[in-house]
Order: structure tokens, then C-alpha cells, then sequence
């Protein structure tokens, strides 16, 4: 009976809180909770290494960060030294070799890496000694080897000549002289001339200049007490010597008075890329630094933000529009970016200006500061999986003076945002009047784009296109004279009238082969890629027809596209310029990539066009751009029976994802080609 009584009021009980909840309405959420990921315990030594420890013993696991706190570095005709500073300092000791300290990191299972302001290293516990050795022997006995530094140049000029094609590269490029200035360490960018500046003396001076403990915070993180950490630290790190450390001040950059557009011509651009952006002065200790976070995000944090919603859901300008209200304790920016329609740019810029003013002239809603807070909140919660993230905090609080619980209060803090806190964030931060409306694109547009204010040119590097002077009384047919002398004569290249080159690139660690083939004597061209050794795709034009056939599926392409893709058949293109009846206009001297180059434009009956140009100095063909081609940039040219031949194309085409880098291993003029050359 008394079970049975028990039973009752339980379910009477259950009845009674069913019938008093109401299933309509949301769940009112609970106060932000205080995150505890453990208090942060620290120590100095005597050199000035300031070390902070935070005990974690989920995983037998610690991670070291060693990070210096030093001014920007305006780096000037060496820009590019500060990349290589990192790769050094791990490619050798006094005591190791790079493949010795390789195989010493791998066999523990751990990770030591460094960059030109940090060391960092994550191990088993139980190997935390062994590793702090290696990571201790990195600090004080780097040996720079100087075959190290050139392979290092190698691979980032190889970079430098492919992102040169790039519009994202090259709108980063310009955005950055644009809002910082190339009197700034944030606008400068390094080029192939200034990487080759750099020497093993350069980065040897920096780390003994900048590697010093006294500008140094190191946050332990991991399955480590506070007496551990002392003595280890103390073991590896107390004769770690200080120095005096140079201190540098740069003028602040501002935004410009009224709004100015500039824009880099990509004559083969389908997408234009599009960034609205200003420098801004906001950083962590600011008091309306998290309320910009916010504000940042609902306009265009994710796919829920305003940009994206407008550009992509609603308009279908693009696949992703995005801002952010950036944050540094130097100098931030703000930044709106989408790759755009090129027939849209204009109506995309106009929208993306509207959901900049409109924010900050209407603010925004409550529902919307609810969903922004929900997302902020989980991704916190998220980067405190990542132990780097819980260093930095310890790291950011005594760097930049910040309160104890300065991370430990974040969702308390945000949870207590109100809706005229986020607009007030807005009204200072967002300034539709005073921005750099960035476009790199078909220069066609230009026009469309004056309705934003005064349009400036700028070339791929991102500097003003400047009026460059050329002979008086030079026609396209004198440009075209100049190449066929200077590679070897029109006589010579006429008499040419079959060819097989061979080629290879690279692409994500994968090689290509990509052989091309030429029979002029019966108007047949072919373009096969070679993966493995077995024809990935193959590419024919012949008889008036063009077709493609990728992995034996083969598909007859349009008239119209042979007709686009007609110049690619010959094997010098100007020799028939004349016989197909295109029109040519010499549109002047332009600088491409620091040479200046005749600027011929090559049309089609159907009105698609092609640049071509030509070295002013050398004469030579440095580079072509179609809407029908992409972008070929040609280079390294050597003699090949009598008849100079470009031995590096740099191909950026809408076909392929990433600028390519294709190197020519043979050329064959005028021999027997394989009779399925063209099948």
C-alpha cells in the first residue's frame, strides 16, 4: 500500500508540473555562466621571461607557447625576411642536424614549431623534458644554414609568381598599401626582388636582436603543476640572456575623406572581387570591443549576416558575401568582401554600401542580437577545446593589461549586450562615406562603378597605373615586328610548322603532364594532361571543330568556343593575326609586373578579345589575357634551333582553381608527330 501511495504522489506530482508548463513558449535561458578553464599561476625569472601555468589534467598532455612582444617591423627592401625567420631557426642547431632534430620530434610524437615571434612545442607529460630540450636547443643554437634560405626563396618566389595571377592576392596586396599606407609594416608586401635581399646575416641580426626574454611570455598549458614548471623552466630557460630591445612608431593611418574606388583590369575576369574596407582603431582593452564583434557579425559574420543573405540568397550576386570589424592593438581595419558577378559588381558594390549604412543609420534587431549572441557564445566554448587557445588568453591578459577574469566573464559580458549598446558600436565603426571600394576585375566595368565616386586605376602590385610615354608614330604591326625579331625572325618562325612541347606543373603536390601538339600543315591542334602516366584529359581542334575528352568521355565544345579558343592552335599566334582577319589596337605602354610592356588588343569577328603584351625592352611576349584563355604569363625563354621559346607559362584560367606553373622540359620544331597526336 505504501509503495502504491508513493506511486500516486509521483504522478501526481508529474500532472500537476506538466499542466503549469507552456509548450508555446521558449525556454527562458539561465545566466551566462563564469568559464572556468583554470586560474592562470605565474612567476618571472631574473631575465624577464614572464611564465604563466595552467593546470589541466584532462589529457597527460602540455603545450609550451613562447611568444615576443615586439613592435611591428617595417621591413622595406628585405620585406619577405620575417616569413623565413621560423623555417631557420628549426632547420638545424649546433647540436642537431634538421633531419636529427626531425627524427628526435617524431619519434616522441610531439610537435616544436616556430614563426619570427614564437616558439611553440606540445607533448606526451612524460616527454616534456625531452622536448623542452629540443625547444630550448632551437632558442639558443640555430645555425641558419644558408642552403636552407635558398630553397626557402625558391618556394616563396615560386608563390610570388603564381598568386601574381590571382585576384584574391592581388586584392589583398592593394587593400593593404590602400588602408595601411607603404610607409606601414601592414602595406608593405614583398616581391621576388626583395626576397632575394634577404640574407642568412639579416635573419641572424634579427634573432639576436629580438629574441631576447625581457620582451618574452611563456604559458604553459597541460597535466603540469606549479613546482614543475618552475624547474623546468628554470633548467631550460633562466640563461636566456636579455638585451635592450628597439622600439618603433609608424603614423596612424586614417580613412580617406570621402569614398574612393579603385580598381585593378583583369581583362580575362568572369568574377569580380569586390573589398570595402578603412583602417579603425579597436582592440581588446577597448570598452566597445565586444559590442563591434557583434555588430560585425550580424552584418556579415556568417550565413545568416545581412551580406550574406542579400548577395547570395536574395540578389544571387555571389556564393558568399562577408564583413568583419577587425581587431589590433597597432591598427585594425574593417572589411566587407565578396567575389561577384562580373555583370553584377556594380549592383553588388551599391548593396553592400546599403547594408553598411543601413546598420549604421537603423541599427539592428533584438531577435538578431539573440541569434548573434547563441553563435558567439558556441564558439567560444569551442576554442576552449584548443590548449594555444587558453595560452593565448593567459598570454593577451598580462600583455595588454587586461582584467583577471577578462576571459573567464566573456559570456557574462555578452549576455549582457543590449541592442543600443551593439548600435552604438555600429554608428562608431561603420563609415559608408569614408571607404576604399576595392575592385579587381574587366576594366569594362569601370564606368558602372563612378556612381560610387571617383574611380583610380591600379596595376597587379598595387600601385597608381601611371601615363607611360610611348615612341611616337608605333603601330601594332611594329610591336608584332619587334617579337618576331627578337625571337628569331619572321622567316625563321614561318618555316616552322609542326611542334610537340612537354611540359610539367604542379598542383597540390600532385605533377602534371601537359603536352601540347601543333600541325600547321593540316590545321590540327592537341592538348593532352598527363596524371600517372595515363591521359586525364585531351583536348583537339581540327577540321572547324573543337571537342574534349576528360578520362575517355569525349564532347564536342560550340562553335562559338572554337572560335574563342582559335589563336591557341598555331604555334605562334601573331604569324596569323593578319590571315584570320583580326583587328588590332596598340592601347599603349602598361607596367605588367614592374616591366613595362606594349599593350595590343587582338579581336575576333565576334568581338571576344585578347591582350597580348610585349616588352618594351626585350621585345619579347611577356604576357596574354582573354576571357576565352585566362591569364598566361611567359617567361625563361631559351633558344631552341635558332627560335626563342618561353620554357614557363604561369596559367590563371577560369578552368583551373589555382594559378598554375607549367615548366617546358622539350621542344620539337618541324619533326614527325604521333600519328593519335590529334585523336
Amino acid at each position: 500500500m505504501k509503495r502504491l501511495y508513493i506511486l500516486f504522489v509521483f504522478s501526481l506530482l508529474a500532472t500537476v508540473s506538466f499542466a503549469q508548463l507552456d509548450r508555446t513558449k521558449m525556454p527562458v535561458a539561465g545566466p551566462a555562466p563564469e568559464i572556468r578553464f583554470g586560474d592562470a599561476e605565474s612567476f618571472t625569472l631574473e631575465n624577464g621571461l614572464k611564465v604563466f601555468v595552467i593546470q589541466n589534467k584532462k589529457l597527460p598532455r602540455v603545450t609550451y607557447s613562447l611568444i615576443l612582444d615586439r613592435d611591428p617591423i617595417l621591413e622595406g627592401e628585405k620585406s619577405g625576411m620575417l616569413s623565413f625567420v621560423g623555417q631557420m631557426m628549426t632547420a638545424g642547431t649546433k647540436n642537431r642536424t634538421k633531419d636529427k632534430f626531425n627524427e628526435e620530434i617524431d619519434f616522441l610524437g610531439a610537435s616544436i614549431s616556430a614563426s619570427s615571434t614564437s616558439i611553440s612545442a606540445s607533448t606526451l607529460t612524460k616527454h616534456q623534458e625531452k622536448v623542452l630540450e629540443l625547444m630550448a636547443d632551437v632558442l639558443y643554437n640555430p645555425v641558419f644554414p644558408e642552403e636552407e634560405l635558398q630553397k626557402l626563396k625558391v618556394q616563396a618566389k615560386s608563390g610570388l609568381a603564381s598568386a601574381k595571377s590571382d585576384p584574391s592576392t592581388i586584392s589583398s596586396i592593394l587593400t593593404s598599401k590602400l588602408v595601411y599606407g607603404t610607409d606601414h609594416p601592414y602595406g608593405e608586401n614583398e616581391t621576388e626582388e626583395t626576397v632575394d635581399n634577404v640574407t642568412v646575416e639579416d635573419i641572424k641580426n634579427y634573432y639576436d636582436t629580438f629574441f631576447r626574454p625581457n620582451i618574452a611570455y611563456l604559458a604553459i598549458v597541460g597535466d603540469v603543476t606549479l613546482d614543475q614548471a618552475k624547474s623546468l623552466v628554470n633548467r631550460h630557460f633562466a640563461q636566456w640572456q636579455q638585451a635592450e630591445v628597439p622600439k618603433f612608431k609608424y603614423p596612424m593611418p586614417q580613412p580617406p575623406a570621402k569614398n574612393v574606388v579603385a580598381l585593378v583590369d583583369r581583362p580575362s575576369a568572369q568574377q569580380s572581387v569586390v573589398n570595402i574596407t578603412y583602417p579603425i582603431q579597436n582592440h581588446l582593452p577597448s570598452p566597445d570591443y565586444l559590442a563591434s564583434q557583434v555588430a560585425g557579425y550580424i552584418l556579415g559574420g556568417g550565413g545568416s549576416s545581412r551580406m550574406f543573405m542579400n548577395l547570395r540568397e536574395d540578389k544571387g550576386y555571389t556564393y558568399g558575401a562577408y564583413a568583419r570589424i577587425g581587431s589590433n592593438n597597432l591598427v585594425a581595419s574593417f572589411s566587407a568582401n565578396a567575389s561577384v558577378r562580373g555583370t553584377a559588381t556594380d549592383s553588388a558594390v551599391n548593396e553592400m554600401i546599403y547594408e553598411i549604412r543601413n546598420m549604421r543609420d537603423k541599427g539592428i534587431t533584438q531577435a538578431e542580437l539573440d541569434a548573434a549572441k547563441a553563435n558567439l557564445s558556441g564558439s567560444f566554448g569551442r576554442s576552449l577545446e584548443s590548449p594555444a587557445t587558453i595560452a593565448n588568453f593567459a598570454i593577451n591578459i598580462e600583455r595588454y593589461n587586461l582584467p583577471k577574469d577578462y576571459y573567464a566573464t566573456y559570456l557574462q559580458r555578452l549576455g549582457a549586450l543590449t541592442v543600443e549598446d551593439v548600435n552604438a558600436a555600429a554608428k562608431k565603426f561603420l563609415k559608408p562615406d569614408n571607404m576604399y571600394i576595392t575592385v579587381v576585375g574587366n576594366g569594362s566595368i569601370q564606368e558602372s562603378l563612378l556612381v560610387f565616386g571617383e574611380v583610380q586605376r591600379f596595376t597587379t602590385s598595387g600601385d597608381p597605373e601611371k601615363l607611360i610615354a610611348m615612341d611616337e608614330g608605333m603601330t601594332a604591326e611594329d610591336v608584332l615586328s619587334r617579337f618576331f625579331e627578337a625571337i628569331g625572325g619572321e622567316e625563321a618562325l614561318r618555316n616552322i610548322k609542326t611542334a610537340k612541347v612537354e611540359s610539367v606543373a604542379e598542383v597540390q603536390g600532385m605533377t602534371l603532364g601537359m603536352n601540347f601538339y601543333y600541325d600547321e600543315n593540316i590545321g590540327a591542334y592537341s592538348t593532352k594532361v598527363i596524371v600517372g602516366g595515363g591521359v586525364m584529359s585531351n583536348t583537339v581542334m581540327r577540321d572547324g571543330k573543337m571537342s574534349v575528352a576528360v578520362q575517355g568521355q569525349s564532347q564536342a565544345l560550340p562553335e562559338e568556343q572554337y572560335e574563342a579558343a582559335k589563336l591557341t592552335m598555331f604555334i605562334f599566334p601573331e604569324l596569323h593575326f593578319e590571315s584570320l582577319g583580326y583587328g588590332m589596337v596598340l592601347d599603349g605602354v602598361k607596367d605588367v609586373d614592374g616591366q613595362n610592356a606594349y599593350k595590343v588588343t587582338v579581336m575576333n569577328e565576334s568581338g571576344i578579345s585578347t591582350d597580348y603584351y610585349y616588352s618594351v625592352e626585350s621585345g619579347l611576349r611577356i604576357k596574354t589575357d582573354g576571357q576565352a584563355s585566362g591569364e598566361i604569363a611567359y617567361g625563361k625563354y631559351k633558344e631552341v634551333n635558332g627560335v626563342k621559346y618561353p620554357m614557363q607559362m604561369i596559367i590563371n584560367s577560369p578552368m583551373i582553381p589555382v594559378p598554375l606553373t607549367s615548366e617546358v622540359k622539350k621542344v620539337e620544331f618541324n619533326k614527325a608527330l604521333d600519328k593519335n597526336a590529334f585523336n
